[in-house]
């Protein structure tokens, strides 16, 4: 059980402590995210310990709410994206988001082998290396105003492709894993189902409100619309978790279906408030979630060095090498769009560490990993997207 005060008063602390963050990271220039990341690093269980682990566990109420909060986040950005843009960037997405999954799984690989892994859980612990954060790039992209760039779309593409992929190397490496036979078939249908469920939703959905967003209004409520695309939000978020993908996939595909509706500007602005109230909680639980003192000895800090220069450069290479039809600025922001990990690496240790691949340290490090790039890589993007805007 929870105690509805005890609750009230986290909800407060982490609220406060993201609205601080975030305002010295303004005023530092830096994108307000990596001020929230920090302050959950601050006000975690291993530093002031204002928050408790068993407050952020996964389930808790509080890892719901901020659940909630970047399945918003990727909502509204589904808003101020269209089919038919992404449709434009179609082959240089597929490319980023095959190649940002394919160079980083070879390194990550390679790096746990050499350090003593064998090659079962060598790919285990590679799995983590995958999986990129649109949570973190997409808060950036929309903090600097930029998702209607042509690098943004090919990032928000690539990390539903990312995300595909990255699911079918965790049923791959839990099979192997566990020691039982690779069953092709049952991967095959798992992709299938994940494709067919994006292709049918994010093209039938965007042609049926196409034809008639007037049903919107058709209820009394002057709010029905924002009700209704919520709704339909949650129930995308659900279905695309019974798929094997992210929730935030199918949130972000119910953007994109609201996105051709004729009420999109005023959905973009009542969902405005609610962001600004909801979306924090998610960048510091994250911060929070990071164990310091796993991390509290030499060799660990040179490991975890060594495990987050692997993270960026795999993912930076990945991502510009799938971009480089749009020059060398163009490919490097790509890249750096698609470096941030965060909650699937954070689930993919998790597992690890519940079937034994690992030990805490190593737990540590790989969470440890997601949390840097994600603070790494706002402050370059941003740099980059300032330079081109100049």
């Amino acid at each position: 059980m929870h105690d509805a005060s005890d609750i009230l008063l986290t909800l407060f602390i982490i609220f406060v402590a993201a609205q601080i963050g975030g305002e010295i990271a303004q005023r530092l220039r830096l994108p307000a995210v990596v001020g929230e990341i920090a302050a959950g690093c601050a006000i975690g269980p291993s530093a002031l310990g204002w928050l408790h682990i068993d407050q952020i566990a996964s389930g808790t109420p509080i890892d719901v709410l901020a659940e909630i909060g970047v399945i918003l986040l990727l909502f509204s950005v589904g808003l101020e994206t269209r089919l038919d843009d992404l449709k434009k960037v179609g082959r240089s997405a597929f490319m980023v988001g095959v190649l940002g999954v394919v160079i980083p799984f070879l390194m990550g690989s390679l790096w746990a082998h050499g350090s003593g892994f064998d090659w079962v859980k060598s790919m285990f612990v590679a799995a983590a290396f995958v999986a990129t954060s649109a949570g973190i790039t997409a808060r950036v992209l929309q903090e600097l105003g930029v998702l209607q760039r042509q690098e943004a779309r090919i990032i928000l593409g690539a990390a539903v492709i990312d995300d595909i992929l990255a699911m079918l190397l965790l049923g791959v490496v839990s099979s192997l894993q566990d020691g039982g036979a690779l069953d092709v078939k049952s991967l095959a249908f798992t992709l299938l189902g994940a494709v067919g469920f994006i292709a049918v939703i994010g093209w039938g959905g965007t042609k049926v409100m196409r034809r008639g967003s007037g049903w919107l209004d058709k209820p009394s409520n002057p709010m029905s619309p924002l009700a209704i695309v919520l709704a339909l939000c949650l129930g995308l978020a659900f279905l695309s978790t019974r798929f094997g993908l992210a929730a935030i996939i199918g949130a972000f595909l119910a953007g994109m279906i609201a996105s051709e509706s004729r009420q999109r500007d005023d959905l973009e602005h009542q969902t405005a408030p609610l962001l600004a109230f909801l979306t924090p909680f998610f960048f510091v639980v994250t911060g929070a979630k990071v164990n310091l003192e796993e991390l509290a000895d030499g060799k660990a800090l040179l490991m975890l060095l060594v495990v987050t220069v692997i993270a960026i450069v795999s993912k930076l290479a990945g991502g510009f090498l799938g971009a480089l039809s749009l020059g060398r600025r163009g490919a490097a922001i790509v890249g750096f769009g698609m470096v941030p990990r965060g909650e699937v690496g954070v689930v993919i240790a998790s597992l690890g560490l519940a079937a034994g691949v690992f030990n805490e340290q190593i737990y540590a490090i790989i969470v440890a990993m997601s949390l840097l790039t994600a603070m790494v890589t706002p402050p370059i993007l941003s740099l980059l997207l300032r330079k081109d805007k100049d």
